[in-house]
């Protein structure tokens, strides 16, 4: 059996959380697991600087998954108006169906409960991935309805396929 543990990120892991995220979205690499946008976009995902500036950020971090001392997870958490965003949730891909990012996801919703006592977290994903949505709403979250056009004008983000959008799904958090 496998134990996790998790903590927040500091600047000098910033190289390796990016090659994590990048491997995990992206290339041929993200292909081992299941929640690869290889065939959706084109690009690199983020980079080095600005997991820096999340982590420098205000009311943000960055949560990692480790196994022994191999980071194989993370999450950003943000609060913004007060509730949390959530982004940049990945699993090392040939790790992925496991069942870590679900306790990744638990942490982080527990972590934003306790930090910042908000109530609401919520995300966007690509809209034309079901199976991710399909994930989260397994997970609780809910379509808000909203959805907007994939931003092209962030760093590296080349949309591959014509009318990318992101839908907004949230998720009420209990005061467990």
């Amino acid at each position: 059996m496998s134990f996790f543990s998790f903590r927040k990120a500091i600047l000098a892991e910033a190289r390796v959380i990016a090659d994590l995220i990048n491997s995990a979205y992206r290339g041929d690499s993200s292909r081992a697991g299941w929640t690869t946008e290889a065939d959706l976009v084109m690009g690199t995902r983020i980079n080095e600087a600005e997991i820096c500036g999340l982590i420098e950020m205000q009311d943000s971090f960055i949560l990692l998954c480790l196994q022994a001392k191999e980071i194989i997870g993370t999450i950003h958490l943000q609060k913004i108006d007060g509730a949390a965003y959530l982004g940049l949730f990945v699993v090392k891909p040939n790790l992925q169906g496991n069942g870590i990012g679900k306790q990744l996801m638990a942490e982080a919703e527990k972590l934003a409960r306790q930090q910042w006592n908000v109530t609401r977290i919520w995300m966007t994903t690509i809209a034309q991935r079901s199976e991710l949505v399909s994930f989260y709403e397994r997970r609780g979250y809910q379509r808000t309805g909203q959805r907007k056009p994939f931003p092209t004008e962030l760093g590296d983000n080349r949309p591959i396929v014509e009318g990318l959008q992101l839908e907004i799904l949230e998720k009420h958090l209990s005061s467990d």
